[in-house]
């Protein structure tokens, strides 16, 4: 017997019509798509952040800075130094690299080219560099100075850097001042030693020359500013030199964590990077080229630099 309903009672038990369930799977279909896509886009975006580091060191930014110097001579008028320190060659900057480096160079015009140390992974590394550099050009000179990387554990290991120099045209500085002929007038490239590997004699270096020259300083760790502010010319003045450029601290190489990398620990957080001027001397503490321990950097980019100098 059927059960009795009444009179108005469905024949069929009572159901979400299919329009409405449709609807509904639809609106959670398209809130489960929501969450998967923004779920999507910040993997991306996490990806990107830690994926720029690496990206940001393979790209070396030309830093271009105009000075004035009394010391100039007037027949030269106007010089043109190209800077490059820290590039670390090796697994991390390869020869294709260097060429990609070598060209934006030669894009400069340099009339002098200074090379401020740490140039390889190691003596074998830097002397291998050295040897890639046959298509580079330069209207005057090349020299450079060593690193505590490029050193070695002796004075064997630096003989191969300094021959690798030599052979390529660079004029390696070992607690050594150079003077450089340019057009009828002279200039003077003082070098010190690496102040970690090496035997540097700052006091000796600064008395060959004399405050009425133009004098380029170079010296890889710029731990030594103090003290060559201190340091006298041959005539017992002090302010012997008008222009010095420094490496070694790769500007922190990743902002926040440099103390964790061990980088440019013995410098003083004021010489980390960039210009300034002391004592009458524009200085340069450059952030290198290349990257050290890992080859990343973060607001501490990769460069190399253009620097005009002219009378006032």
């Amino acid at each position: 017997m059927n059960e009795y309903r009444g009179k108005h009672a469905s024949s069929v038990p009572w159901t979400v019509s299919s329009s409405a369930s449709s609807r509904y799977r639809s609106r959670h279909m398209k809130r489960s798509r929501r969450r998967r896509n923004t779920w999507i886009i910040l993997a991306v975006l996490l990806a990107l952040l830690a994926a720029l580091p690496f990206l940001d060191a393979m790209y070396i930014r030309v830093d271009r800075h105009a000075l004035t110097s009394d010391n100039l001579p007037s027949d030269i008028g106007h010089l043109r130094i190209v800077y490059v320190s820290d590039i670390h060659y090796g697994f991390f900057f390869p020869d294709s690299r260097v060429q990609a480096l070598v060209s934006t160079i030669n894009g400069l015009k340099p009339d002098l080219i200074l090379f401020g140390g740490d140039i390889g992974d190691s003596p074998e590394d830097a002397a291998a560099f050295y040897r890639r550099l046959s298509s580079l050009h330069v209207r005057y000179a090349m020299l450079g100075v060593l690193g505590e990387a490029d050193h070695g554990v002796d004075d064997l290991a630096r003989a191969v850097v300094t021959d690798a120099m030599r052979d390529a045209g660079v004029t390696p500085l070992v607690n050594d001042v150079v003077p450089v002929r340019i057009g009828t007038s002279m200039i003077q490239v003082a070098g010190l030693d690496d102040v970690q590997t090496g035997k540097p004699a700052l006091t000796s270096l600064a008395a060959r020359t004399s405050v009425e020259d133009y004098v380029i300083f170079l010296s890889h760790n710029p731990s030594v500013i103090p003290s060559a502010h201190r340091a006298e010319d041959r005539s017992g003045k002090l302010g012997w030199f008008d222009l010095a450029l420094f490496g070694h601290t790769h500007g922190g190489q990743i902002w926040g964590f440099s103390d964790l990398l061990n980088i440019a620990g013995d410098v003083e957080d004021r010489y980390l990077h960039g210009w300034m001027v002391e004592n009458r001397s524009d200085l340069l503490i450059s952030n290198g080229a290349g990257t050290s321990v890992i080859p990343a950097r973060f607001l501490c980019p990769p460069q190399i630099h253009c620097i005009d100098v002219s009378l006032p």
